[in-house]
């Protein structure tokens, strides 16, 4: 009854979805900060990283094989494979590749995950353009910097309780920000990108309960395929409803019961999601990298083994709970997602790498044994980039390492060199044989380059892995 009580509000027609058009359609290069054009750049070198170390994963190897039979052309490329698909496959597993590990961006306010569907989206239409439509890179940062806008200011305006509601947010919003990129990217007008969002938001789906499976992979690349493919129907004047996102039964409403309308369109142009991204130092949910930080921490200086401890308590917002509380994984999938798995990982080993979180790490029986010795203390006056892991041992003894800023948080972020080394390790994990080095300098000058889909050339092996 609320919500439908609430659905019959008056809210003038069309005022956010055409003011997110508008914006998408008239903001242009020089009205970008230099600070947000440079994070677009931090944006990518993290996308082609995380992108490269999943190339050859068994999800992506599964996907591409099944995908391949439905191919129209190859035009277009996977970063870190050799062989080439049609602009619409390809957009589906890059996005797919750079979130597969759990290793990409995170916008923190509604921990979307950001990048992954709007570049891939991005860089496949760049391939696919003839020679005369050539989008530059400056072009493709722009259209990145609106596409990340917009998916994120959905978020915004349907967090919390759209996570809540299981829905998984970065597939659901990134198909927004997919087709308000490559609109932006093919210049498309005002009332054409009212049509993109509109197809978009007959596209937009995906579900908590998948994290951890394969079939999370799916929804995040039909984010990228589905907003690429929103945009070029628009194009060629597939039209959509007037009020996709705040129409009585449109996205928002669908999606949260009492959305936030006007963080949608407050401070649209002057506020910058990609000031609020960050990036991972490991291979998990976002909300585990300050526990893996204090775990760390109490493991450099341990005179303890793992057999030596009754318990451990982690402190930490209630939203780390919800996340993470996975007992008894099957998979280095589920193992991303678990503070069971990150904890008995990381103080065994002391490291938390992608060997960390895999089959094989699952697989291993002594942090089994471990897991059920992990008790959650929620306490919502607690920051999400903030924890507290205290260690009980069998003799009564106890040590506790609190970090109030994870590694890679808004407050500690990662450096440029660290996300370049980042981009060099995952190349080399992933196998794929493409040198990272030029890949990093490209990206750091991409402004400058004068067609886009060059990255997608160098990003490809010439034979087969």
């Amino acid at each position: 009854m609320q919500a439908d009580s609430f659905a019959m509000q008056t809210i003038p027609a069309n005022t956010i979805t055409c003011a997110l058009a508008r914006f998408v359609a008239t903001t242009g290069w020089s009205e970008i900060p230099a600070a947000v054009r440079h994070e677009a750049k931090r944006a990518l070198v993290n996308y082609v990283a995380v992108a490269l170390a999943g190339c050859h994963d068994p999800v992506i190897n599964k996907a591409a094989a099944v995908y391949g039979r439905f191919r129209a052309d190859r035009s277009a490329s996977v970063i870190g494979r050799a062989d080439q698909t049609d602009m619409l496959n390809a957009a589906a597993l890059n996005a797919m590749s750079a979130n597969v590990f759990d290793f990409d961006d995170t916008h923190m306010p509604t921990i979307i995950h950001p990048t992954a569907p709007v570049a891939a989206a991005l860089f496949a239409l760049a391939e696919a353009q003839e020679e005369s439509a050539t989008i530059s890179g400056e072009a493709l940062l722009l259209a990145f910097v609106l596409g990340v806008e917009v998916e994120c200011r959905i978020g915004n305006a349907v967090s919390p309780e759209h996570y809540q509601r299981g829905w998984h947010i970065t597939s659901t919003c990134g198909v927004f920000g997919a087709a308000a990129a490559v609109a932006k990217a093919r210049g498309l007008s005002e009332q054409q990108i009212v049509w993109a969002l509109g197809n978009a938001s007959a596209q937009a789906g995906g579900l908590v309960e998948t994290l951890g499976t394969m079939s999370k992979s799916i929804s995040v690349g039909n984010a990228a395929r589905n907003g690429l493919l929103s945009a070029l129907l628009a194009a060629e004047g597939f039209s959509g409803p007037d009020a996709p996102l705040e129409g009585a039964r449109g996205y928002l409403r669908v999606s949260a019961a009492r959305p936030d309308l006007g963080a949608i369109t407050d401070g649209l142009g002057s506020d910058w999601a990609l000031s609020s991204n960050t990036y991972k130092p490991y291979p998990c949910g976002v909300v585990l990298n300050p526990v893996i930080d204090a775990c760390l921490e109490l493991r450099r200086d341990a005179s303890w083994t793992l057999d030596d401890i009754e318990r451990v308590e982690l402190t930490g917002h209630p939203l780390l709970r919800e996340r993470t509380d996975r007992p008894g994984v099957r998979s280095g999938r589920e193992s991303q997602v678990s503070a069971q798995h990150a904890v008995a990982v990381t103080l065994a080993r002391g490291k938390a790498g992608l060997a960390e979180f895999s089959d094989e790490a699952v697989a291993d029986g002594s942090l089994k044994a471990f897991t059920g010795r992990l008790r959650f203390i929620d306490d919502a006056s607690w920051d999400v980039e903030s924890a507290q892991v205290s260690i009980v041992l069998r003799s009564g003894e106890s040590v506790s390492r609190r970090v109030d800023a994870g590694r890679g948080s808004l407050a500690a972020p990662l450096t440029d060199e660290e996300l370049a080394a980042k981009l060099r390790e995952l190349a080399a994990y992933g196998g794929s044989g493409v040198q990272p080095q030029p890949l990093t300098e490209m990206l750091w000058r991409f402004d400058r380059e004068p067609d886009a889909a060059t990255l997608m050339r160098m990003a490809r092996p010439t034979q087969a892995a």
